[in-house]
């Protein structure tokens, strides 16, 4: 279990709640925290104009609401809000999404009644979701459409993802004896109004980030080592001079994949060695090609950047993005907009800019292992087949290099693409949700790309026949892939033995590049 409140939620644990399904139990001490704060506005706000209780949204804040429609304000902006369109968000993120607003809202800085904590609480814990669309929020004064249709489904409307199939949240609340959410003041403002959506997604691009480096690392290791690459572009020593924490970090790594490997050089016994240079011309070049000896320099670079990523998430996850705040410690009920996205969406463009770069890196060191005038090693394609007759992975290639274009053309950033709109009250925008599903696809794409590289990888160690020459951590990740994916030397289709490598990579991280 999981005790929220007691204390800042990590992205580790988002994620567990989310992958793992473990259990939240929320702190007595938040849900008392949270009634003061529900008590407190109750009371402040008589005799008072103050946004979202007692005033129209938005633009149409000008407009006081009367007192007998108070209530009913807030229903309308929740089933008003609730126009997203195009796919449904997959119900991962929507849970995701509801842990991100879970972690706004027990910060007790948003006037809710402690019901609508508990209530979130249960239906992440009885795993009932929200179908929430990727097309509607454009992340400034919220998440406001995607986290209008959790709204819908906490008041007992729209559907839900429950059990593997889409159904009325009526129904399945009935079902479960769950007691749809009643207004008290504001809880209609105070679901729509943040960086839920965002938050929660990016959360959970972070978690895979962190997975995919790894491999990254890994499979950069390898691909040195079946060439039989020297080791002193990873060592300590030469990553030292430079100062970067990922860089040094990424180099440690390496090393650690590789300790006890029979097939990585040492320069010095070779190249250093003056029995072994009495040659004008060397057949082994004397330095690799940049996607083999610049993996540190490449790949540091993204580690730093998943780091970061990593602090300013959990500073959202943790913070109160709500508008306005209300404050009963200081008394008073501050306006402003805490609810725009810009930390999140530049950190989600930032992000998957690092990730195609790392896709971009796993193709070349792939187009190295496949052309056999490149690494003048293996036959073209690794094809262990009858050349000519056989393909080897000449055609899993066409996807790789396609796949990467598309990551390419997807990392253009939507930081910069704010449009004005709510009669231009809304005049500049974050588009960090749509910023946060962009980098999500991105991070599947490379996860792809990445399955190829290692289906390649392996079938170079089998035709090299050096799989007790291997480092013990190479060897271990050789032997899990062939479990799944056979060696093979006549030609079938491999789109179902991708998706298995695929898969197996998702759930394995084969260095642990971060704490959790």
């Amino acid at each position: 279990m999981i005790n929220i409140g007691r204390s800042p939620l990590s992205v580790s644990q988002l994620a567990r709640i989310v992958f793992e399904n473990e259990e939240i139990v929320i702190d007595e001490d938040v849900l008392n925290e949270v009634d003061v704060n529900h008590q407190f506005l109750q009371k402040f706000s008589q005799n008072k104009l103050i946004y979202g209780i007692n005033t129209g949204f938005g633009p149409m804040a000008q407009y006081k609401v009367s007192q007998d429609s108070l209530m009913q304000l807030q229903y309308n902006l929740i089933r008003s809000h609730s126009s997203g369109s195009g796919k449904l968000i997959e119900p991962a993120l929507c849970r995701a999404l509801m842990v991100a607003r879970l972690g706004s809202l027990i910060q007790a800085r948003s006037g809710v009644h402690p019901e609508i904590i508990e209530l979130i609480a249960l239906l992440i814990n009885k795993n009932i979701l929200p179908c929430i669309f990727e097309h509607g929020g454009v992340g400034a004064s919220g998440d406001l459409v995607q986290l209008a249709h959790l709204g819908l489904m906490l008041i007992g409307e729209g559907e839900v993802h429950y059990q593997n199939a889409i159904r009325p949240a009526a129904e399945v609340f009935a079902e479960n004896n769950i007691k749809p959410l009643s207004i008290h003041v504001r809880e209609g403002l105070a679901i729509l109004n943040g960086t839920s959506a965002m938050t929660g997604i990016g959360c959970l691009n972070i978690a895979k980030s962190q997975t995919l480096i790894s491999w990254g690392i890994m499979l950069s290791a390898l691909t040195n080592e079946v060439v039989e690459a020297y080791n002193d572009h990873f060592s300590t020593e030469l990553n030292v001079v430079k100062h970067h924490t990922g860089q040094l970090k990424v180099a440690a790594l390496m090393q650690h994949a590789l300790e006890g490997s029979q097939m990585i050089r040492d320069r010095s016994e070779h190249l250093y060695n003056p029995d072994n240079i009495g040659h004008d011309v060397f057949e082994d070049k004397v330095q690799e090609y940049y996607s083999l000896r610049c993996v540190t320099q490449i790949l540091g670079p993204v580690y730093d950047t998943i780091a970061h990523a990593e602090k300013i998430l959990t500073e959202e996850l943790n913070s109160v993005n709500d508008n306005p705040v209300v404050d009963h410690v200081n008394h008073n009920v501050f306006h402003g907009g805490n609810f725009h996205g810009d930390y999140v969406s530049l950190e989600m463009d930032k992000l998957k800019i690092a990730i195609t770069r790392v896709s971009m890196l796993a193709e070349r060191q792939l187009n190295y292992l496949l052309n056999n005038k490149l690494n003048q090693k293996f036959p073209p394609f690794v094809n262990m087949g009858v050349l000519g007759l056989n393909f080897g992975m000449q055609g899993i290639q066409f996807t790789a290099v396609s796949t990467v274009a598309e990551n390419q053309t997807l990392s253009f950033p939507m930081y910069v693409h704010s449009i004005p709109n709510n009669n231009d009250n809304q005049d500049i925008v974050s588009m960090g949700t749509n910023g946060a599903l962009l980098t999500k696809k991105v991070i599947d794409n490379s996860f792809e790309v990445l399955a190829i590289q290692l289906m390649t990888i392996v079938q170079a160690v089998d035709y090299l026949e050096c799989q007790t020459s291997l480092s013990p951590l190479s060897a271990k990740v050789y032997h899990e892939v062939r479990a799944i994916f056979p060696a093979f030397k006549e030609d079938q289709p491999r789109y179902k033995e991708q998706r298995l490598v695929r898969e197996y990579m998702e759930a394995h991280a084969p260095l642990k590049a971060f704490e959790a």
